[in-house]
């Protein structure tokens, strides 16, 4: 019979999780992360809950453990910062195995060995449900730092990759429908990439990530800059293996609304998103911003009418339209 966080005890468990961490900087109450002279931090959090970003259907615990690494480092990334480390607080059931414990931080440790950064301390408690809470710190030149309210006019926008594909991959899980040539969605699902890969650059940027989809991120920008956008949907990148899988239209609303796909959307120069889309492959440019107020996506081939797109159609936590329970692809 394996092993349980109740027959360890919280100092048991936390002897095997700091194996997971460096051990110069962990046993303090708190780390110190010097950084470099004229960097700035960038600090960023989210939690995760068991039955609303993850579960054992769809997500092994190496997976949910990459996934909420990613998610925050997709963060710092969207910020233009580079990682430094990160925290874990950890609620679990006193029933919860701890080969599970494990292996979720074990595959913390593997994203952060991939990408930078380690696990540099945290807390455990006793809780009716797993909850997963992570803060990540990360520098940034001041000015390089990418903002959301930036957006200008005459601006393309740029997406480093796929959309909708996460979203496949959860509905292929939750159906165990596990077809091999489909597997890129699978693993875009469970083992997500953040895109810590941008050329160097000196021009204004704008932009986040598209952790809740493609239009919730155009239309973040587009609030916070006082602008509009129109978005191609012929432009948008998609995997070949979602295309021959789903219909066109159900295809582009996951790109749009489907989420979790940890891409980065940027506005920036015509020239310099060119430049970029000859150098980084799978991106593109999907759009313009507008001086308007209005987030369209529009059909270049006149086949399709322009839709207005809006938040509603998105995942909202504590939606009445979301039951307790259900399983949604959505981080906080």
């Amino acid at each position: 019979m394996s092993q349980t966080v109740q027959n360890i005890g919280e100092q048991g468990l936390l002897k095997r999780v700091q194996a997971f961490c460096p051990s110069a900087i962990v046993g303090d109450d708190a780390a110190v992360l010097p950084t470099e002279p004229g960097k700035s931090l960038v600090i960023t959090s989210d939690v995760l809950v068991d039955g609303v970003h993850f579960s054992d259907k769809t997500t092994p615990p190496e997976s949910a453990g990459w996934r909420a690494i990613a998610a925050n480092l997709s963060d710092l990334a969207a910020m233009g910062a580079s990682p430094l480390g990160v925290t874990v607080g950890l609620g679990l059931p006193k029933t919860t195995p701890v080969e599970w414990v494990e292996r979720l931080y074990q595959g913390m440790s593997n994203c952060l060995n991939q990408f930078g950064g380690a696990i540099v301390g945290g807390d455990l408690c006793r809780s009716p449900v797993i909850t997963l809470a992570i803060t990540a710190f990360g520098q940034v030149d001041p000015d390089h730092v990418i903002q959301r309210s930036t957006a200008q006019p005459g601006d393309a926008i740029f997406v480093t990759g796929f959309h909708g594909s996460s979203r496949a991959g959860l509905e292929m899980l939750l159906n165990s429908d596990h077809e091999p040539e489909r597997a890129s969605l699978i693993r875009a699902h469970q083992y997500p990439i953040p895109r810590f890969d941008l050329p160097a650059f000196s021009t204004r940027i704008s932009g986040m990530d598209s952790s809740d989809g493609l239009a919730d991120a155009v239309l973040q920008i587009c609030r916070m800059s006082g602008v509009g956008a129109k978005l191609d949907r012929a432009l948008i990148p998609i995997d070949p293996a979602l295309k021959q899988w789903v219909s066109a239209e159900q295809a582009i609303d996951w790109a749009l609304y489907g989420g979790e796909d940890f891409e980065l959307v940027l506005c920036l120069p015509f020239e310099q998103a060119q430049q970029w889309v000859k150098q980084m492959e799978g991106s593109a440019i999907v759009g313009e911003i507008t001086p308007d107020h209005i987030v369209q996506l529009i059909d270049s081939t006149g086949t399709v009418p322009n839709e207005t797109l809006s938040f509603d159609r998105g995942f909202q936590h504590f939606s009445s339209s979301e039951s307790d329970g259900d399983l949604r692809l959505k981080r906080s």
